[in-house]
């Protein structure tokens, strides 16, 4: 993957006229961008959505219907279940989209209502502090042209982080309240 992100930085470097667009869709030629069709939204209703870390894709369920899928970014250490704050790990269990920050450090931003209290639970016995600003987000503001580099590459502290015209589109698509199901 660092080899991909080098290629990709040195092709951005030997093409200046090349948009961001463009460079995405060369970096990875398997991601079709998910562009809501014209009143999409008004056919269905997202239910359920369902993160698979192994996999790197976040579903977007309707009923049991898989209506949207996207790649995801995780953390510097995306195996296992979060544990403790500043782990780079994104928790694993059932727990539900229950807030937004149209304003955050990222493109827009849905808060994960980790931790449970068994999460809570289960750092306490370890005398440790479980974090709780998981979101999934879009990518930072401050990235600017250099948005390619991000794909494919697991870069958060723990969050799921899609393209921002994606984030876009899961805004608009998923309402808070929804539950959210991450697998390993």
């Amino acid at each position: 993957m660092i080899f991909r992100a080098f290629l990709i930085v040195f092709v951005a470097l030997l093409t200046p006229f090349a948009g961001a667009t463009e460079l995405l869709a060369r970096a990875d030629t398997r991601m079709t961008p998910a562009i809501p069709e014209p009143g999409l939204a008004d056919h269905f209703e997202i239910t359920q959505v369902v993160v698979n870390k192994g996999e790197r894709r976040l579903h977007l369920l309707s009923g049991d219907r898989k209506v949207r899928s996207y790649r995801i970014s995780l953390g510097d250490n995306p195996v296992g279940h979060k544990l403790y704050e500043g782990d780079s790990r994104t928790p694993e269990g059932d727990y539900t989209l229950d807030w937004r920050n149209p304003e955050s450090n990222f493109y827009k931003s849905i808060h994960i209502s980790y931790p449970s209290p068994k999460d809570r639970e289960l750092a306490q016995a370890w005398g440790l502090d479980p974090g709780g600003s998981i979101m999934i987000h879009g990518l930072p503001n401050d990235v600017g042209d250099m948005a390619f580099a991000y794909v494919g590459l697991d870069w958060t502290e723990g969050c799921i982080a899609v393209t921002n015209e994606e984030m876009d589109e899961i805004w608009a698509l998923v309402n808070d309240g929804t539950p959210i199901r991450i697998m390993p």
